[in-house]
């Protein structure tokens, strides 16, 4: 038994995630910013080692943790990011939304790359960066280099590992 060693009465999940939050009972989701593959797994790193899992559908070298499971729209188009907001990756959807590839935007800001301007007037990314926190639903207009301004709705996920970085997915607005 994985939670409280030899003896341990059994428990409920959602008993044993609350006293052992860090046991092996927890089932983490992940999905990929490439492919917008969606996995479960018990653990965060590959095997005994430290390294992040991958992507086991497409072969992508890092999976980004949901707090909740996420569908995103067949249309959403996903930019992977570091902890500063640099786009480090484009994955799925992103040439089709933006006319935008990896040549073109590595190492360039989120904002500035897709031309991000939100309804409300304040910067979610910099909040999902700085705070850690998931920015969900925010309407967003994006002017990607060379494109015409389109209306999106913008789902913003802070990585949690030590690296950090945010996961931005743009939904065209129907």
């Amino acid at each position: 038994m994985c939670i409280g060693g030899a003896g341990a009465e059994t428990r409920t999940r959602a008993h044993a995630s609350a006293l052992y939050p860090h046991s092996c009972l927890m089932a983490h989701i992940f999905i990929c910013p490439n492919c917008g593959n969606r996995s479960t797994a018990t653990d965060r790193t590959a095997g005994f080692r430290p390294q992040p899992k991958g992507c086991q559908k497409c072969g992508f070298g890092f999976l980004f943790e949901l707090l909740d499971d996420y569908y995103p729209a067949p249309t959403a188009a996903f930019f992977a990011c570091d902890q500063t907001g640099k786009v480090i990756a484009c994955g799925r959807g992103s040439f089709e939304l933006t006319g935008l590839d990896d040549e073109r935007v590595i190492g360039r800001p989120v904002n500035e790359v897709l031309g991000l301007r939100f309804a409300a007037g304040d910067d979610p990314v910099q909040t999902a960066l700085e705070w850690g926190v998931r920015q969900l639903g925010k309407d967003v207009e994006v002017n990607a280099e060379g494109d015409l301004p389109a209306r999106a709705t913008a789902d913003l996920f802070p990585a949690y590992d030590d690296d950090g970085g945010l996961l931005v997915v743009l939904t065209p607005a129907s």
